[in-house]
């Protein structure tokens, strides 16, 4: 059941672009990203606008009252907060829902590209059993190579003052990246566990996006890093996009 309605499909997928693309595996990665982000676009929608509207009461005269009137009482500050999140059909933890719908995508295309990138005999068996008969064999063994990467192979960039350490560019950038894109769409975190989940939502989602590029392809934290701009561009065309949330000092002129 995982490889029709996951595997086969992406794999399938990726062999068309590639080869509408001039055999430009990186590029056709690129351009896969940008239709998963078109397709989940309904459901990171909702989570967004979700997003905006905990924004707009958190700024709200009533959140400012409870907020003042609880101040001292932790508990129940965190009561009353979570009867307006209720009251207003909002879920603080929607933050969460992104790196949720990624999962087997994430899972599907790691396994994609270790079977589409195959090499070895055996290996170009067993891709074989996953193209679609409209799917030309005659592009396999696809080429794996874009700009310094093997898209096989996990991601390190060497060069030629530092031979012994590479340096592995798209893990940071995923990093950076991953936590950009978390940070501007998750709003103020509320007092209580809800809060603290929501916070550690912010640092510890983008070390495991890290980890997963830098263990793994490169092929997948080239998926990762593309998502996460695009993800950035989408949120930005709400118009709703507030930088101040990454710059403590913005927040305080306030």
């Amino acid at each position: 059941m995982w490889d029709l309605l996951i595997l086969d499909p992406m794999i399938n997928a990726l062999l068309l672009i590639y080869d509408v693309l001039g055999n430009n595996f990186g590029v056709a990665i690129i351009v896969f990203t940008a239709l998963i982000r078109l397709i989940t676009f309904p459901l990171t929608r909702k989570q967004q606008m979700s997003t905006q509207n905990m924004q707009e009461m958190q700024k709200s005269k009533k959140w400012l009252d409870m907020q003042k009137k609880y101040a001292k009482d932790k508990q129940k500050l965190q009561e009353e907060t979570m009867k307006l999140y209720q009251e207003a059909g909002i879920n603080p933890l929607s933050g969460c829902l992104p790196l949720v719908i990624q999962l087997p995508i994430i899972f599907g295309l790691y396994q994609a590209f270790r079977v589409a990138l195959a090499d070895a005999p055996l290996q170009l068996l067993d891709l074989g059993r996953h193209i679609y008969p409209f799917v030309s064999s005659s592009l396999i063994p696809l080429d794996s190579k874009f700009l310094w990467m093997d898209l096989g192979q996990p991601e390190r960039l060497f060069l030629p003052f530092l031979p012994s350490f590479g340096i592995p560019v798209l893990t940071i950038l995923v990093v950076i990246s991953s936590w950009l894109q978390t940070k501007l769409m998750t709003p103020p975190s509320p007092e209580g566990q809800g809060g603290q989940m929501s916070q550690m939502m912010t640092i510890y989602s983008p070390l495991l996006m890290g980890y997963l590029a830098y263990s793994f392809a490169s092929g997948l934290a080239l998926y990762f890093f593309v998502s996460n701009l695009l993800g950035i561009v989408q949120y930005a065309a709400t118009g709703r996009i507030d930088w101040r949330n990454i710059l403590p000092w913005g927040k305080k002129q306030e």
